[in-house]
């Protein structure tokens, strides 16, 4: 009962971020997306790729359609991999977390994955709308942003592991010791490959908003599980528990 309820935790607050997490994509990102889209379609027009027919544009409405009524729940399936994910360090992590209540210490500890496995990548690799990139650099691209992810995630661990060793007077060297670590790795890291092509003020707004969209969950997520983790017997709900 007690790893079921762990579980169930885990689970319903990574879906219900999730949830929250598509429906801000939908309000704010979207417009952006399709103003991306429509210029690459200005683009396959002007090249010969595809001609600007009715057939065309029935075909184009029907996937969008498609693909936008596939926000939330798209959202919500991410939501549970990063909610457990998440549930998983915060029940390793949390008598070590600063805050009164398991609100104050999952909020906290959403804010410090947020920077390390979203922010700092996100600087170094900052999300484009689809009329940016080449597509064969896709996979590239994919492999620098995971690699990055992992790097800064790792390391933030291994240091925050470094801390705790440390005497009280000096935790403060395992954040320098990170900040040094991740600020070698930003600038080793290879540049995007793609140049950008679309309007800067539409990949900037594109950027922002998508920065808001990941927030939304990040705090919607540390909120949540805090909230259902002090519902519960907060001493039972480790996942070492059976």
């Amino acid at each position: 009962m007690k790893s079921t309820a762990f579980i169930a935790i885990v689970i319903i607050s990574g879906a219900l971020a999730g949830a929250i997490h598509g429906t801000v994509n939908f309000a704010i990102v979207e417009p952006y997306l399709d103003q991306a889209i429509g210029i690459e379609n200005e683009n396959l027009f002007a090249s010969g790729e595809e001609d600007d027919n009715p057939q065309f544009w029935a075909d184009y409405e029907e996937y969008r359609v498609w693909q936008k009524s596939g926000q939330v729940l798209a959202g919500i399936i991410l939501g549970v991999a990063m909610g457990s994910l998440f549930g998983i360090v915060y029940a390793l992590s949390r008598n070590s977390l600063p805050g009164k209540n398991d609100v104050t210490k999952a909020v906290i500890l959403a804010g410090m994955m947020w920077i390390t496995v979203y922010l700092i990548p996100f600087l170094k690799y900052p999300a484009n709308p689809p009329t940016v990139g080449d597509s064969e650099t896709v996979v590239l691209r994919s492999i620098l942003y995971i690699l990055f992810i992992a790097i800064s995630g790792f390391g933030a661990l291994a240091f925050y592991k470094l801390s705790q060793k440390l005497q009280s007077d000096k935790k403060y060297l395992g954040l320098v010791g990170y900040a040094v670590f991740i600020t070698t790795a930003f600038f080793a890291m290879p540049e995007n490959p793609d140049e950008i092509t679309a309007p800067m003020n539409l990949v900037n707004e594109f950027r922002l908003m998508s920065v808001l969209g990941v927030t939304s969950f990040w705090i919607s997520v540390g909120f949540i599980l805090g909230l259902f983790w002090n519902r519960f017997d907060n001493s039972n709900l480790s996942p070492d528990h059976t």
